[in-house]
């Protein structure tokens, strides 16, 4: 407004000038000129402001859209004002992040509604085999060696919802403990012998074997957690070998890398896509799964033990007989400290 200000004066000045020498009352042509120029001034300013004021009013039929639910709009500058575009960038940035949460968001949702179907349905068998065994044993006229028989499945199928329930809180504390590990430089090597130790009266019930083979470098890590997940892995192994089979821990490095195989010559685990077996309460045989003891949760806790370790953990079938399952970590080398 100052330009139009300065030139309406220039205007009038100019006004003045041509009236002092055509012989006209100057006041009344600076008048006419004053109100000729105002005209034009609210004329230019309307046409300004439209021009200025539109991709700000298009930048809100957008967002308007966006709030509405519209996810076909898309936000971007158009080159037309600076500021516009400035804002739009910025609006289109925060869309986006947005846009990713709600999905992050979602997976999640979803995630923990699976959890929840797959925890109820994990649940309903052992209790249902508890409910029917204590409805039979209301029976007073049971013999007792049937009542024996029904008090040792609600046994079983008790200890078995405390296994589910203590691996479940494993799980839940390992993939959503917020607070910031303790980590420390890990020997691999006794955490392995440490297993093998402490499954060797299982291992001895089927007159097989499980040894320590091997050597690796240091990791970075949480000693109990990394023992852990060896342990689930070799249990896993002890449960599924034949009478007199063998596991075998081995231990290697690769290309800056420590390397934890759990082999074993039981019946591997077929066609089976090997990513789902780290799948919460996934088997790949219900009946065996339960016959031996399993929660269906192991792996996963595998998994998410080696996520947080900023590992990875896979498995395949031996050409030989059998499943192998590898954990890969981090070395540390000798030289650090």
């Amino acid at each position: 407004m100052a330009i139009f200000t300065f030139a309406g004066g220039l205007f009038a000045y100019g006004l003045t000038i041509v009236a002092s020498r055509i012989g006209i009352s100057s006041v009344l042509l600076v008048m006419w000129g004053i109100m000729l120029m105002t005209t034009i001034a609210f004329i230019l300013s309307m046409y300004v402001g439209h021009t200025l004021g539109d991709p700000f009013r298009t930048l809100h039929l957008q967002i308007r859209s966006l709030i509405n639910g519209d996810a076909r709009v898309v936000i971007r500058p158009d080159g037309r004002l600076k500021e516009a575009d400035i804002l739009a960038a910025d609006i289109s940035t925060l869309a986006e992040a947005d846009a990713t949460r709600i999905t992050e968001l979602t997976v999640q949702q979803k995630r923990q509604n699976q959890f929840i179907s797959d925890v109820a349905h994990e649940l309903r068998t052992p209790l249902t085999a508890i409910h029917g065994n204590a409805e039979t044993l209301m029976d007073p006229d049971m013999p007792e060696s049937f009542r024996q028989r029904f008090l040792t499945t609600i046994i079983n199928e008790s200890d078995r919802l405390t296994r589910i329930t203590n691996d479940l809180l494993t799980l839940q504390h390992i993939e959503n403990d917020a607070t910031v590990p303790i980590l420390e430089r890990v020997q691999l090597r006794p955490l392995a012998e440490n297993v093998a130790d402490a499954l060797h009266s299982l291992i001895e019930d089927r007159d097989g074997t499980i040894q320590v083979v091997g050597e690796t470098l240091d990791v970075l890590g949480n000693p109990d957690r990394l023992q852990q997940a060896i342990y689930n892995l070799a249990a896993n192994a002890c449960r599924f070998i034949g009478q007199g089979g063998h596991v075998v821990i081995r231990l290697e490095g690769l290309q800056g890398q420590s390397i934890i195989s759990v082999m074993d010559d039981g019946p591997g685990f077929g066609d089976t896509d090997p990513q789902m077996l780290f799948t919460r309460f996934f088997r790949g045989d219900n009946s065996r799964a339960r016959n031996t003891g399993g929660t269906g949760l192991g792996l996963s806790i595998v998994k998410g033990i080696v996520d947080a370790h900023d590992g990875t953990v896979t498995a395949f079938n031996r050409a030989e007989g059998g499943a192998c399952f590898v954990i890969s970590l981090p070395s540390i080398h000798e030289h650090v400290r």
